[in-house]
């Protein structure tokens, strides 16, 4: 094994955010002194792209005889104005999610969990038979927030920021600031109406239990369990395995598993939760990796199921061949992990809408050398630091490449004018999993053929790997 994977490799994130706007929560002794040049900054991203990059090869400025001598290369670094520029010039176009950020701080504590939020989880939809104009719903309120003390529900529907009408070129920078106040509407389904109603929120820095939502329901001959996990965090690890205690002190026969607005986290926390879900695969590959051509041999490594957590704590595993699995456009990363790599083991029933198609994972590279990149031999002249796709993933069967998205058995959109309540049984995507597990006929006045409109594809930034060292 190679140096690097010596130094806590396996613990690798998938994750992917529509902004990365969080304030660091602290500083750090690293004071920044001498500040580095563009050019120092540049040839860190040259280093780190050439080095691990996945689509090394599809990028001729990343070869490594792209340059006949060391001053070729510094004149064509030099030829940029930003690091930003630099690497938007070095990553391959059909790359969505390669991130450099300018500031590590704000990214590690984004990885850990820390963010700076208003507690108010919502989603972007564009305005019926109209692509410029959007209105947003909330999805889910997280405890303890500014949005559950001012009484803001799932479900509730805005149109405006600050008094401006939401639309495709204002949306990001109106929604950014720390304080905003949202202007209140209704949606019949048809047409957007605008209330008088607004509300002020305000972020402060929380943590987020991705645990959200747990619930067990009895019918003849089922015992149906109902988790909405909305993060792979690793810190939660423990609270997840006892939602699964949980499912089995009940007798759980059947699993319904919410992933429709989780973006992703923790590689390793992905595979625990498949071993929680099955708990008969122990040992057997549950992944396997393609890097680029030069680190393959070196550091591709298959992950196989486990039934342990990092800590050494057993997994409560349910002994499933079949779980049924919510999905949306959110759903992405991690969460298509488990679903692609349960698959060749398990029947997986996957309702909702289609993937975001997120089949690569990263880690985080700072201005060291090579191949470690590490936070304590970093460029203390800058706090610049690269999340660039290093490899992707492919299941036991090989599959990989699901640009377009895992598409769900059944196809199901939220009606945005009456979403439901999480875990009520009447909740519609709930709903019609359950009706697949007890075997029930759709009502003939279905309430599940809703108008699939449009959510905002806003771009997703990939947090998708991480060594701490």
């Amino acid at each position: 094994m190679n140096a690097l994977r010596l130094i806590s490799w396996r613990f690798v994130l998938m994750l992917s955010l529509s902004a990365l706007v969080m304030t660091s929560c602290f500083e750090d002794l690293d004071d920044v002194d001498q500040p580095a040049s563009t050019l120092q900054i540049n040839d860190f991203i040259w280093r780190g792209l050439n080095y691990f990059y996945l689509y090394k090869e599809q990028v001729p400025m990343l070869s490594d005889a792209a340059f006949d001598n060391e001053g070729d290369k510094n004149t064509y670094l030099a030829s940029f104005e930003s690091p930003e520029d630099c690497f938007d010039a070095l990553t391959y176009s059909d790359d969505a999610f390669s991130l450099l950020v300018e500031d590590y701080l704000v990214l590690e504590n984004a990885l850990a969990g820390i963010a700076l939020s208003n507690g108010m989880e919502y989603g972007l939809v564009y305005y019926p038979n109209d692509n410029t104009r959007i209105f947003g719903y909330v999805r889910y309120v997280l405890p303890g927030s500014d949005a559950e003390i001012q009484g803001i529900e799932r479900g509730m529907v805005f149109n405006r920021v600050d008094g401006i009408q939401l639309n495709t070129s204002n949306y990001s920078d109106l929604l950014e600031p720390d304080t905003y106040t949202l202007g209140w509407a209704e949606f019949d389904g048809t047409q957007i109406v605008q209330l008088n109603q607004t509300s002020t929120l305000t972020k402060t820095q929380l943590t987020e239990n991705p645990v959200h939502k747990i619930a067990v329901f009895q019918h003849p001959g089922h015992t149906v369990g109902y988790l909405m996990y909305n993060g792979f965090t690793n810190e939660f690890d423990n609270d997840l395995n006892a939602a699964f205690g949980q499912f089995m002190t009940e007798g759980v026969t059947d699993l319904v598993l919410d992933l429709r607005y989780n973006g992703g986290g923790s590689v390793r926390t992905a595979t625990a939760l498949a071993g929680m879900i099955t708990g008969q695969f122990q040992g057997a590959v549950f992944y396997t990796e393609q890097w680029n051509t030069d680190r393959q041999a070196e550091y591709a490594e298959p992950g196989y199921f486990v039934n342990s957590l990092a800590n050494g704590s057993a997994l409560n595993s349910l002994g499933l061949t079949r779980v049924y699995v919510l999905t949306s456009g959110s759903s992405a990363s991690a969460s298509e992990l488990v679903i692609n790599g349960l698959k060749p083991y398990i029947d997986v029933v996957q309702i909702g809408l289609p993937t975001r198609g997120k089949y690569q994972a990263s880690f985080l590279l700072y201005d060291g050398p090579a191949p470690q990149f590490s936070r304590s031999q970093a460029n203390t002249g800058h706090r610049y630091a690269m999340l660039p796709l290093v490899f992707k993933t492919l299941n036991a069967n090989g599959v990989t490449d699901y640009n377009n998205g895992l598409n769900p058995d059944i196809e199901l959109s939220e009606d945005f004018s009456n979403l439901g309540i999480l875990g009520d049984e009447n909740e519609p995507l709930l709903a019609r999993a359950l009706m697949e597990i007890l075997g029930l006929p759709l009502p003939f006045d279905t309430p599940f053929r809703v108008q699939q409109m449009s959510e905002l594809k806003t771009p997703l930034h990939a947090l998708d790997g991480q060594m701490f060292r």
